[in-house]
């Protein structure tokens, strides 16, 4: 799987052992499809190594996701995709494509 260009995860843990990992670009409509792209391959990766584990994290579900996207100004396009999962989702996600430098 190729590396992520857009996408860089920054991770928050809660207190009740959920954690979120929150992506978001902002592009010009060239780049858009590109962004999408990468949002597929989190997402495909995710299905992949835990499938039939995608729903309410609240509900003991490992994973769960949400994808916004909006127009901006200017013509920009913003994509926000955040996944929030258990611990063990979370450590793979990280190991397979990092998080945010601090």
């Amino acid at each position: 799987m190729p590396a992520l260009q857009h996408l860089i995860f920054e991770l928050s843990e809660g207190d009740d052992g959920i954690a979120s990992l929150q992506a978001m670009a902002s592009t010009r409509p060239e780049a858009h499809a590109a962004v999408m792209a990468e949002v597929g391959q989190v997402l495909d990766w995710a299905g992949g190594c835990f499938p039939e584990q995608h729903g309410p994290v609240e509900e003991g579900i490992v994973w769960d996701h949400e994808l916004l996207l909006q127009t901006e100004a200017g013509g920009w396009l913003t994509v926000t995709l955040t996944l929030t999962g258990a611990p063990h989702f979370v450590e793979a996600l990280l190991a397979r494509y990092g998080a945010a430098p601090d």
